[in-house]
């Protein structure tokens, strides 16, 4: 093995063990393999075009060379984006671990613990922040949050204002720009009318169901909303609030004067502002809206034996079970940084938090007053971290520009003429020299920093102080030192399973490995340090990678044009059909109204349709799992005349490549249709077949499944869309830079969250075409290997034309029931004592289990799998046949906690070491399960989602 190669390393497969699993698959090569599963008349017909792959060594002289030329600027553009200092333990500790970066999202709560409560402590701090009862954890951005908090307030409105056809949103002209124009987006397709005004004067009308303000505003303005929300309640109209969290440390709570909804981004509480992001945004909300409110929410249960456990609340509502009937389409999160912004809160603290805010309000106060003795009027008269600021009469912007490029400065140039700055965390006394001597410049004068400043003076009214305590828990008052904060992480992280620990067969998830390598930008200045509103000549390195994985992108899939905006695969789906959208209104085919779904299509499909205005139309699947073909054609002929599009999946989420999926995209273009390809399976495609060659006009990607970006125990994820060449102007467009421009922003950034290309960019550069084909070979020789091994015991659900799996395969649990009383939960339970996470859980097809080992495992995990999967058969034989009690077994008891298993008394028919050590491997590498099963049935009414509601 050439282990200079990265391929050798990424993939899990040595050559020796492939011959093995071939003979056992009963095929003669690998090509033989693909050509059982992919069909021949979709196989590309030449190479992808992409570079030579180069080594790890290659490649990080290449990332440094990329960040030499982005330039590292003072920023003070503000605008949703600040610079702040991530504390090392964090970054060392959390963003840099693999047991945290590659866990999944925590829907096996048992396995789960260590991030439900990470999460859980984000939950506590949004929530004392904003002073609401109910928060979720997490949504993708700033821009995104406030367009879910708006499908709120239209999904949620009074059924007085429902049966008068209410529609109209109110938004404050001082909202963010990329928030206004994000919400816009989201709301037409829903029927809704956003009007903009200025909240001092709008008149509330009958047809208003809602109104969006900001605090502080984007002028830096602090307002009082109070009268103004009084007001609204009174003509049955609710508030949501843009709040920044480090003002309200110091501000007082929007939820304390009133405010229904509120929303906005932890990115300044320790996370790198990365071109874009990652960065987890937020939506609190009042306990009325606790059973629509979007995202995940974590709650604090009970276990088996009665003991606190955290999981995840109402999952009923997750997209892929209510699909058209949800209230948001959001499936990827911001788990990895809510995580660390939940740290960080806990790392600082209330004293210390208020130590920072104090520290930048006093430093923004005093920078007001020296540069109003210069002869500058400033805007706002109540401010926290934000001036606007009027030139001077001798002053001019283009001067004070130079000046401040020539100081490696930057600050945010409104559209009127003024000039805002907003100061952060990172902002130093001799930063404060730097910006007063580049406003003294610009009218020629010197200035002299005289007198201190003082770091508790408060420069707004009084009226707005905040007086109400915050962060009162244990949590956020006992690990301050590095030292208890080190161990409280890693406390945490030993309560979780993630890739560090064992192979996580997730089906439609693809967890594969997320090399190191692949990662180092993530800690990089060059790269982290990058507003996503900076000069394009700063952010030259950045430029480039953003081109190139684009056209690398467009390459694997045969779609040329692409956009990165979207930060999750759900947003990415939105996106696609959005972009169809548009396009049809252009040629003047905007009434077509019908998404077709075959039953095969990814979860989030129906839920993005509609989302985005559409209505659905099922298509049933035969017994095979492929789509019906008559059945097909018999709605695309009804509805030929309203369909707009058809989201198919493939290989469809039953785990297979229909043969006739040309055909079935044919017919839709016949119908003047577009066809909308879900990218979640793209593993199995990458350079042997694409979208594009199949006649696909739209695809998403899951950058954080195919493409090697970490799951992060729930996001980040990353969501770009690929489109045909007739469909690149309509793509979606920010209006960043654009004065008098309407975009049609799907994110707040204009690369989305930027930070996390660089992990898909890297994966590319080092695999190239080869590399990325063998991926995708292996990845379905596993999946094949697997199903091979199941089929004479539980037996395999799906399998293609020619009798094979994709890079999944659906394990059939169905008849369990009735042969040995257990089912595939409790099959799900019992892996955790054996180490490891359960496969998907009754998706697509309930009472299965789908499994996806992915191209990165090795032989000997595979059949360690296999191996369990057999004990687990056998201990079922043995309920079956009478040899084990039907209720006392360990699969219905299963998880085993340690807390039982040392225990002084044992309640069980069979022994602890058949419960905790069924294979031998086990006892030198056991994962110990800190709680029981977690009842699931306890009720989410009694679920309790912060610690003040514990305290009450």
């Amino acid at each position: 093995m050439d282990t200079n190669q990265f391929v050798n390393r990424h993939v899990g497969i040595s050559e020796a063990d492939e011959k093995e699993m071939l003979k056992v698959i009963g095929v003669d090569s690998l090509e033989e393999l693909i050509d059982h599963t992919i069909p021949t008349n979709i196989k590309l017909p030449k190479p992808v075009e992409l570079p030579e792959p180069m080594t790890e060594r290659e490649l990080e002289e290449h990332i440094l060379e990329l960040g030499s030329r982005n330039k590292i600027f003072t920023s003070y553009i503000g605008q949703g984006w600040y610079d702040t200092a991530t504390p090392a333990v964090i970054k060392r500790g959390v963003l840099e671990s693999s047991a945290w970066y590659t866990s999944y999202t925590p829907y096996q709560a048992e396995v789960s613990q260590g991030r439900l409560e990470a999460l859980f402590n984000f939950q506590n701090v949004v929530t004392d922040l904003t002073g609401l009862e109910l928060t979720n954890c997490s949504l993708l951005d700033e821009a995104t949050a406030g367009a879910e908090a708006v499908m709120l307030l239209h999904s949620e409105r009074s059924r007085a204002k429902a049966k008068a056809k209410a529609n109209v949103v109110f938004v404050d002209k001082n909202v963010f720009e990329t928030t206004k124009a994000v919400i816009r987006t989201r709301a037409i397709p829903q029927g809704m009318e956003i009007v903009e005004g200025d909240w001092k004067s709008v008149e509330f009308t009958e047809k208003m169901i809602g109104a969006v303000i900001q605090y502080p505003d984007a002028t830096g303005e602090v307002e009082d909303y109070k009268a103004f929300v009084e007001k609204a309640h009174a003509a049955d109209i609710k508030v949501a609030v843009a709040a920044d969290l480090m003002s309200l440390v110091l501000l007082t709570p929007p939820g304390e004067w009133g405010a229904d909804l509120v929303f906005g981004t932890t990115q300044r509480f320790g996370i790198p502002m990365y071109n874009g992001g990652p960065s987890a945004g937020y939506l609190a909300a009042t306990m009325a809206y606790k059973r629509v409110i979007p995202g995940r929410i974590i709650g604090l249960s009970k276990d088996a034996y009665g003991k606190p456990a955290f999981r995840l609340a109402l999952q009923t509502r997750e997209q892929h079970i209510r699909r058209e009937k949800a209230t948001s389409n959001i499936c990827t999160a911001q788990a990895l940084l809510a995580t660390m912004s939940g740290f960080y809160a806990v790392y600082h603290g209330p004293e210390g938090l208020k130590t920072i805010a104090h520290r930048i309000h006093a430093y923004t106060g005093f920078v007001a007053e020296e540069i109003k003795k210069m002869g500058y009027k400033i805007s706002n008269q109540n401010f926290f971290d934000t001036l606007t600021i009027e030139m001077a009469p001798a002053a001019t912007v283009e001067k004070l520009r130079e000046i401040a490029l020539e100081c490696n400065v930057n600050f945010f140039y409104r559209n009127d003429g003024r000039v805002s700055i907003s100061l952060d965390e990172t902002t130093m006394q001799s930063d404060l020299g730097v910006l007063l001597y580049i406003f003294s410049s610009a009218i020629d004068k010197e200035v002299t920093i005289k007198e201190d400043v003082c770091p508790k003076h408060v420069y707004f009214d009084k009226k707005f102080e905040r007086t109400s305590e915050f962060l009162t828990n244990e949590v956020f008052n006992k690990y301050h030192t590095e030292t208890e904060l080190m161990r409280y992480i890693k406390r945490l992280e030993r309560k979780d399973i993630s890739l560090a620990h064992s192979m996580i067969p997730l089906g439609s998830c693809t967890m594969k490995l997320n090399a190191a390598v692949e990662l180092i930008t993530l800690s990089m200045p060059q790269f982290g340090c990058i507003h996503p509103y900076a000069p394009a000549d700063q952010k030259e390195g950045y430029e480039e990678l953003i081109d190139g994985l684009k056209k690398y992108l467009g390459a694997i899939t045969g779609l040329p044009g692409v956009t990165l905006q979207p930060n999750s695969g759900a947003a990415g789906e939105y996106s696609g059909l959005r972009t169809i959208r548009t396009y049809l209104e252009k040629i003047g085919q905007g009434d077509r109204n019908i998404v077709i779904l075959p039953a095969s299509a990814h979860g989030t499909n129906p839920a993005s349709a509609v989302q985005c205005g559409y209505k659905t139309v099922n298509v049933d699947c035969d017994e095979k799992g492929n789509v019906d073909w008559d059945d097909f054609m018999k709605k695309t002929e009804e509805y030929k005349d309203q369909i707009a599009a058809m989201m198919i999946t493939y290989p469809s989420t039953h785990g297979i490549f229909e043969t006739n999926i040309i055909d079935l995209c044919k017919r839709i273009h016949e119908i003047g249709g577009q066809v909308y390809m879900d990218g979640a399976n793209m593993n199995a495609q990458v350079c042997i077949t694409n979208p594009g060659y199949i006649g696909a006009d739209v695809c998403h990607l899951n950058l954080h499944k195919t493409f090697a970006i970490p799951h992060g125990g729930g996001g980040p994820g990353m969501g770009p869309i690929c489109v045909a060449p007739h469909l690149i102007d309509c793509l979606p467009q920010h209006c960043y830079g654009q004065p008098g421009y309407e975009g049609t922003e799907v994110a707040a950034a204009p690369n989305g969250s930027a930070g996390i290309a660089a992990i898909t960019y890297s994966y590319i550069r080092l695999l190239g075409y080869e590399g990325l084909r063998r991926a995708t070979g292996i990845a379905i020789l596993n999946a094949n290997y697997l199903a091979c091994r199941f089929k004479d015991t539980y037996g395999i659900v799906y399998t293609g034309a020619t009798g094979r799996v994709g890079h999944e395969c659906i394990v059939d649990c169905r008849k369990l029931k009735d042969w040995c009383g257990c089912d595939e939960n409790d099959i799900s339970k019992r892996l955790m004592d054996f180490g490891y996470h359960a496969p998907t859980l009754s998706f697509p097809v309930h009472g299965t289990l789908m499994v996806e080992p992915t191209e990165s495992e090795s032989k000997e995990e595979l059949d360690r799998f296999v191996e369990v999967m057999e004990c687990i058969w056998q201990e079922m034989t043995e309920v079956a046949e009478g040899k084990a009690d039907k209720e006392d077994n360990v699969l219905k008891n299963a998880p085993h906690p340690e807390y039982e298993i040392v225990a002084d008394e044992w309640k069980h028919s069979y022994p602890r070491s058949k419960a905790c050590y069924p294979l031998e491997y086990l006892r030198d590498n056991k994962f110990w399960i800190n709680v029981a099963r977690i009842d699931n049935g306890y009720g989410d009414r009694n679920l309790i989602p912060t610690y003040k509601c514990a305290c009450d």
